[in-house]
């Protein structure tokens, strides 16, 4: 079993209640595990926080082996410090100005500008459909919906660019992430949208739209990420 240093709370890595259900910790686990996976480095660089994460499921993840550490690390005068994630990454806050500048310098450098571009591909979209929903076959509109498709392009490969132009500080790691995610989620469903021009199949419109949908879930938990940071 792989160890990690007592001062982590398992409960506090996996950002689960001590109250948590099985199935809940489950579902924090496999959420964790793509963000942090060694696979998406180009978002995330942190080794150490898989590892933890790993461990604290391996623990909490099996019910005799949970109650046996709730046993040993959660007695009621202890109880208290099994903060929620929140709270846990609140007080993150007191550890240096340092962090923080170069949390809000890659904010405002990079998020900031890039949630902007997607904003402006995503919400577009649905006016280009229902545009287009009117007469599929209609040139002028098929031309409009190409030229939208060209300009969202061009924007995300802007984006994309800028994301990887500065390394996110260590404690953006979670919101780089979602947003590393989103962009590429518009990638594809640009891609699947571009289908739908040369065979006019509705299911390319009705994919790209999903992928879309998607990639909008992750901008905002991108953005509900920035309030767990520094």
């Amino acid at each position: 079993m792989v160890k990690t240093k007592a001062t982590y709370n398992h409960y506090q890595t996996l950002e689960v209640s001590p109250k948590a259900t099985q199935e809940q910790i489950k579902q924090a686990y496999r959420r964790l595990a793509k963000i942090f996976h060694p696979d998406s480095n180009q978002a995330v660089e942190n080794e150490e926080r898989i590892v933890r994460i790993n461990a604290a499921y391996e623990i909490l993840g099996d019910a005799e082996k949970r109650k046996t550490y709730d046993r040993h690390n959660l007695q009621p005068s202890q109880q208290q410090k099994a903060t929620t994630y929140k709270g846990y990454y609140k007080r993150g806050k007191s550890r240096g100005s340092a962090a923080d500048a170069d949390f809000e310098t890659w904010l405002t450098n990079v998020y900031k500008p890039i949630d902007k571009t997607l904003k402006t591909i995503l919400y577009a979209l649905k006016e280009e459909i229902n545009e287009l929903s009117a007469d599929p076959f209609d040139d002028e509109l098929l031309e409009g919906f190409q030229t939208y498709l060209e300009n969202s392009r061009d924007s995300l490969k802007e984006a994309q660019n800028l994301f990887r132009s500065q390394r996110n500080p260590s404690n953006a790691a979670g919101v780089a992430a979602h947003l590393y995610y989103c962009l590429d989620q518009v990638g594809d469903g640009i891609e699947e949208l571009e289908f739908f021009t040369y065979n006019y199949d509705d299911s390319h419109l009705h994919t790209g739209q999903e992928l879309f949908r998607i990639a909008e879930g992750l901008r905002l938990e991108a953005g509900g990420a920035i309030k767990y940071t520094f």
